[in-house]
């Protein structure tokens, strides 16, 4: 039972982080929730009788916390949140807090790039350089770019395209101080439309940026000091202190017959004469 258990959880695990037709919030939640439901189905059989109505009971709760728990909304997240919208005030750049707790800008094509082009424009500059500066005071924060076209032109153009537009925009805030290995990228095409192509307007709202921060349970927590207490005595030894002579051990008698030897002085033995040396005449 627990071996078909395993066997069903996981491909359930697998099945819920890897939709294709999800977009990425979808994808960031599943995933979570796949892996939450997994273990918790896996501890709920193995905690007792019932196997099966603890497993359902287990991934049920555990696909609950598990949609949010890889991260989570800390106080640098409101913050930087509040100044991406005030940054942003009036430009069509959507900021908001996804189902994952993650921070999502959605930067529309008429701040961002011309039509089959892959440069930044000059009015998307401010609000990078407003980010990048949210970016690099939180070091916790891990950023994924993702970039989309409209359906004009196919696959082999429209692909490639979405990913230089992600790189662009990786690059500049790199050139402001984040740090590489902090961003991703990725380009989904025309494959995930916010609006029909079906107008000049809708296909300008197909052609965008998103941007995702996330900040994990496992990389937000700051590391504590170690507190290191002074080594405590051990009773029946005396502490060091500037490396005193050594205390006597008490429980052995001193041996009496035998004198100390001050300077070498050889000591007369009891019970024989002193032998004199007669000196030369």
């Amino acid at each position: 039972m627990r071996k078909r258990l395993t066997a069903s959880t996981l491909a359930a695990i697998v099945a819920l982080g890897g939709c294709a037709n999800m977009n990425e919030v979808q994808r960031g939640t599943a995933t979570g929730a796949g892996v939450g439901a997994g273990l918790g189905a896996i501890l709920g059989a193995a905690t007792g009788p019932g196997g099966g109505r603890r497993a359902a009971t287990g991934a049920a709760v555990g696909g609950a916390v598990g949609a949010v728990a890889g991260n989570i909304w800390s106080s640098r997240m409101e913050q930087q949140k509040r100044q991406m919208e005030q940054a942003t005030q009036g430009t069509g750049v959507q900021v908001t807090q996804t189902a994952d707790n993650r921070l999502k800008l959605d930067i529309p094509s008429d701040i961002s790039f011309d039509t089959n082009r892959s440069n930044i424009k000059s009015n998307f500059r401010p609000v990078l350089d407003r980010f990048a500066t949210g970016l690099v005071e939180n070091p916790y924060a891990r950023v994924n770019i993702i970039g989309h076209t409209d359906s004009t032109g196919g696959d082999a153009i429209n692909n490639p395209l979405s990913v230089n537009r992600a790189a662009e925009t990786r690059d500049y805030l790199v050139s402001r101080g984040v740090p590489a290995n902090r961003i991703s990228i990725d380009g989904r095409g025309s494959h995930e439309p916010v609006a029909a192509n079906n107008t000049d307007a809708n296909r300008a709202r197909n052609r965008r940026v998103e941007i995702f921060v996330a900040e994990q349970q496992a990389t937000a927590q700051a590391p504590q000091p170690v507190q290191q207490s002074a080594p405590q005595p051990v009773y029946g030894q005396q502490p060091v202190y500037g490396q005193q002579a050594p205390q006597p051990v008490y429980g052995q008698q001193p041996v009496y017959g035998q004198q100390p030897v001050y300077g070498q002085q050889p000591q007369p033995v009891y019970g024989q004469q002193p032998v004199y040396r007669s000196s030369g005449q």
